[in-house]
């Protein structure tokens, strides 16, 4: 699995494109739709994830949408993946589990040493403690590439959870 970073918008969101098998999805197309599809060139673009529903997240969804002839989904023909509702952060909140990889897309649900805030709309701590617990159960060695910043470990991320 090939996973390319790209940072766009005031927020600095992280947009990934992830490729296999000659195939390739956008994870999260925050902003600067131009950006994104410029590092998508030469690829096939096979589909398009969201995490959650924030704008930091969703801003070029249309025109990428529209760009790709694609619609944002849930499931991709020949991308296995797992969607793993992670409430908390947002009523909305998933995260992406490739199972094969041990790679995590946990939008705005963990970052390095935090968790997503609560306090906006549609947040609730109770299910951001609820989705930390489940978390839990899944192995250490799962990478989790976040909303935000850097990318981290489950195993490095559980030892947080109690604060919370």
């Amino acid at each position: 699995m090939e996973i390319e970073k790209v940072v766009v918008g005031e927020l600095q969101t992280n947009c990934y494109i992830v490729t296999k098998k000659g195939k390739s999805i956008i994870i999260d197309p925050g902003a600067e739709s131009a950006k994104i599809i410029a590092a998508c060139q030469g690829k096939n673009i096979v589909g398009i994830l969201v995490t959650h529903h924030h704008f930091d997240h969703v801003t070029a969804l249309p025109e990428i949408e529209e760009y790709f002839h694609l619609k944002e989904s849930r499931t991709i023909k020949d991308f296995p993946f797992i969607v793993i509702p992670t409430p908390g952060h947002t009523s909305d909140s998933v995260s992406f589990y490739f199972e094969e990889d041990k790679v995590l897309f946990a939008g705005d649900f963990i970052f390095l040493n935090a968790i997503g805030r609560c306090d906006l709309p549609t947040g609730d701590f109770k299910q951001m403690q609820e989705s930390l617990k489940m978390i839990s159960k899944y192995p250490d060695n799962i990478i989790i590439y976040p909303g935000h910043g850097p990318e981290t470990t489950l195993a490095k991320e559980k030892k947080h959870f109690i604060r919370f």
